[in-house]
């Protein structure tokens, strides 16, 4: 008998993408770019602890501006990685935390960010050595 089920495309013949289906890697690229996004691991890492209001996640992600800092939460909000509560009133008073999906990207992005700090003095000796300056 004849199988009518067509098995789809691989987006790849070997390696980590062998498995994944080609029409999945236009979507699997754009949540690595966005997850992978410095400003996007932080906010997930800093959400650890549970709910914080928009001023307290501003005050524990240095270096990011007001613009940069809603842009994420809007980007982390539509993939489902963050909610976000309003309150009626006022002054009013928004929360955000992590979803259920946001969760389990938490400890990936935290074990990324302790191997970052863990090597931080090692990948700065060879960027020193390879003539690279850059700002800590």
């Amino acid at each position: 008998m004849h199988d009518s089920a067509a098995k789809p495309a691989m987006a790849a013949v070997a390696g980590p993408c062998a498995s994944i289906p080609a029409d999945h890697m236009a979507l699997i690229r754009q949540v690595l770019d966005r997850v992978g996004d410095k400003w996007s691991a932080l906010v997930v890492a800093v959400l650890e602890d549970g709910t914080l209001r928009y001023t307290d996640l501003q005050r524990q992600i240095p270096g990011i501006s007001q613009r940069m800092l809603t842009h994420t939460l809007q980007q982390l909000r539509e993939d489902g990685l963050i909610t976000r509560t309003a309150y009626a009133e006022v002054p009013p008073r928004v929360e955000y935390a992590l979803a259920p999906l946001g969760l389990g990207l938490h400890e990936i992005v935290k074990q990324l960010i302790d191997w970052a700090a863990d090597h931080h003095d090692e990948i700065r000796a060879h960027r020193a050595t390879a003539g690279i300056s850059r700002r800590s």
